[in-house]
């Protein structure tokens, strides 16, 4: 069970309730503050002292008085108008995340919504009821509007979900589950919209992607070195600490440590004396992106326990301020460093798989194939390897360099945080093609050099893939090799190999 107060959540705990269906629940202290920012509220409505969001309109609207017996209305008209999410919906992990980060974020007591909100959302994670998020729509400032909105509309018994394998209509699914569609009160439309919780979300199931495709990139770059005989000199301990960059001591460490025993590494002078950079450079290349994983790691842990939403309220509601919390520019700018880091990780990938089927760059046979000429081999592996990267480098453009003024102006700079966090998710499953398609080749040419050679890590690692994907006899549609070696580069933990 992970217990949540809106301040200690950690990207380990996001995973186990994502990927391990672990059970949530609200701590004691969380739904006090809870319930005093409620009593806030409700003194506020009682009093019709005028206060932003509560009994106002909303964005240039901020300026138009809403009558006492109107304010709930406001509310389900604020969530059904905001509703204007396009495009394919969120994979299904990031609308529960989406979930799970929104009941976080409601648990650290200045947003004004009841326990109950709370607990739907906490029922929703816990039975697996998923909104039906659409991903476009959101620019990211006054929060992920058009995405939460969608979630909070299956609150009130609207939209749809993904329940049990299905997409279906959330009134029936809440029915079946016994749970009341809700009557929203006063702030807790906003409450529930306001927020960065859709960019977060996506971020957050890249980043834990991201990271274990950063692990497999140098165990797979260490059976890559084992099938082009590279020289391990460049990974001493010496070189490394001489620059200081922990992340790139850590790489060359894993490296030594992957390749140790090995009789297919070469020292320097043995073969050739320096190799090319992409085998040279594993420790400066992927420690670099290791560094701006680490950052981006810091940042989501961050957001993941932010208040979000506008206005806040404190000190029981003597003061109730707005500002600009949902602004995404920190997460933006997180997300595009992500696309980034990863994108690098197959450039430097691409560049290994041509060292493996080039034959003028090594002495293996041409294209890895079996028989030149009549068979091509790995040509074409090499080619959608390119084309992926090339698709990543367009993908990497920054987001967070756009504004666009919305909202008659009133919300005039924004920071498309949502946009640069879908479009490093999908940077990060090309990495994962581009990395299974260097695996592939990396097979082959150890099969070559003589896998009973191989160090007793790699070598392992070898026996496993090879459970999914067989040697290379003769040609074959490669593209079932390469979606089933990503698949499964995405279900291993190597630290079990």
């Amino acid at each position: 069970m992970v217990i949540l107060s809106g301040n200690t959540l950690t990207l380990e705990e996001v995973q186990k309730v994502l990927f391990n269906n672990e059970k949530i629940s609200a701590s004691e202290e969380s739904m006090d503050a809870v319930r005093k920012s409620h009593d806030a509220v409700k003194r506020i409505v009682n009093e019709e002292r005028v206060v932003y969001g509560i009994n106002t309109g909303f964005g240039k609207f901020s300026d138009v008085l809403i009558h006492p017996n109107d304010v709930n209305d406001l509310q389900l008209n604020l969530i059904r108008s905001h509703a204007c999410g396009v495009g394919e919906p969120f994979p299904e992990l990031v609308s529960r995340a989406m979930v799970l980060l929104r009941a976080n974020a409601l648990l650290k007591g200045f947003s004004g919504a009841r326990p109950i909100i709370i607990e739907r959302l906490l029922d929703l994670v816990n039975k697996e009821i998923h909104p039906v998020i659409p991903q476009q729509g959101s620019l990211g400032a006054s929060g992920d509007l058009a995405p939460l909105s969608h979630l909070a509309l299956v609150l009130v018994g609207e939209g749809e979900v993904f329940y049990k394998g299905e997409r279906r209509s959330s009134h029936e699914v809440l029915s079946e589950e016994g749970l009341e569609p809700l009557t929203l009160e006063a702030k807790e439309g906003l409450a529930l919209i306001n927020g960065t919780q859709a960019m977060t979300a996506m971020g957050v199931v890249g980043y834990l992607e991201a990271e274990k495709l950063a692990y497999q990139s140098e165990l797979i770059a260490a059976v890559t070195m084992e099938g082009l005989n590279g020289i391990i000199d460049a990974f001493d301990e010496k070189i490394h600490l001489a620059r200081g960059y922990k992340q790139q001591v850590d790489t060359a460490r894993r490296m030594r440590e992957y390749l140790s025993g090995s009789a297919l590494i070469t020292k320097q002078g043995d073969i050739r004396v320096q190799d090319a950079y992409s085998i040279r450079c594993i420790p400066q290349v992927h420690g670099a992106s290791w560094q701006a994983l680490d950052y981006v790691k810091e940042k989501l842990e961050i957001e993941m326990n932010a208040a979000t939403d506008n206005p806040l309220i404190f000190d029981d509601g003597d003061h109730v301020i707005s500002g600009g919390n949902f602004h995404g520019q920190p997460i933006a700018f997180a997300m595009d460093f992500m696309k980034i880091a990863v994108a690098e990780l197959a450039n430097i990938s691409e560049r290994r798989i041509e060292r493996l089927v080039n034959p003028q760059l090594s002495d293996l046979p041409p294209f890895l194939s079996p028989e030149p000429g009549l068979q091509s081999g790995g040509m074409i592996l090499q080619y959608a390897a390119a084309s992926l990267v090339s698709e990543n480098k367009t993908l990497a453009h920054p987001a967070s360099v756009d504004s666009i003024p919305s909202s008659a102006n009133q919300e005039d700079h924004v920071s498309m945080g949502t946009i640069g966090s879908r479009h490093a998710y999908q940077i990060v499953q090309n990495v994962n093609n581009v990395l299974a398609i260097e695996l592939i080749c990396a097979l082959q040419a150890v099969e070559y050099r003589g896998i009973e050679k191989m160090a007793a890590k790699t070598k392992r690692f070898y026996e496993e893939a090879r459970k999914i994907v067989p040697s290379i006899t003769k040609d074959r549609i490669f593209s079932k090799d390469i979606a089933a070696c990503s698949a499964w580069l995405k279900d291993i933990k190597i630290d079990t190999l």
